[in-house]
């Protein structure tokens, strides 16, 4: 597994790639700001990369969707000592794979990396739980709903596109545009763009990481 990490709390980071080696992995970087991994994670084919959520400059949250889209072939996990459920949500739109905790010992952040890798989606660090699968009926049952021109509304919002961008993209008038994301929103029985991102990846309808609608 070749994994890039990337904390400000140096100690912390040079400790764990010293375990992850010890474990037979490959660390195949090491940084301690965002903007560092960013420049770093484009040519580091990393399998995994641990990002902390809090820096002296503020939240990593906003950096995430650029790294990911940087590096799509790149599992992320988030570390933090303390992971909201808004926060959570966010990242899980975003993309991120896995939550890590501070409070865990540098092996057993070691472990998650690991299942993170194998395929595995872990929501709950300290349960050490999977995220439980949505059923395909319900991904299906909602996209069912959804015309293909609202299909492909829905993936341009999770590319994070706004009504004025969609309205130029597709071609047609706001109002026009308004009228697509509204129908989307009460189809998806949700009240906002982002309650629809979060949505369409939590179902598995819509790539978090290329746009993609996913379902035939």
């Amino acid at each position: 597994m070749r994994v890039m990490i990337c904390d400000d709390h140096a100690v912390f980071a040079d400790s764990l790639a010293m375990v992850l080696g010890k474990a037979g992995h490959d660390v195949v970087g090491v940084v301690y700001s965002p903007d560092s991994a960013l420049r770093l994670v484009r040519g580091a084919q990393a399998d995994v990369c641990l990002v902390d959520l809090h820096f002296p400059a503020g939240s990593a949250l906003d950096s995430l969707p650029e790294l990911i889209r940087a590096a799509p072939a790149t599992r992320f996990v988030v570390l933090s000592g303390s992971i909201d459920p808004e926060m959570r949500e966010a990242a899980f739109a975003a993309g991120v794979r896995g939550f890590a905790h501070k409070g865990q010992q540098a092996g057993e952040i070691v472990t998650l990396l690991a299942r993170v890798h194998a395929g595995e989606v872990v929501v709950d660090p300290v349960a050490g739980t999977r995220m439980p699968l949505r059923p395909r009926t319900e991904a299906q049952r909602l996209a069912h709903y959804l015309t293909p021109r609202e299909r492909e509304v829905l993936a341009r919002l999770v590319r994070g596109e706004n009504t004025a961008t969609l309205a130029r993209t597709m071609k047609i008038t706001r109002s026009t545009a308004r009228s697509h994301v509204q129908s989307v929103l009460t189809k998806l029985g949700v009240h906002s763009q982002r309650e629809a991102v979060i949505a369409a990846a939590r179902y598995g309808l819509v790539s978090v990481n290329t746009g993609e609608w996913l379902l035939s």
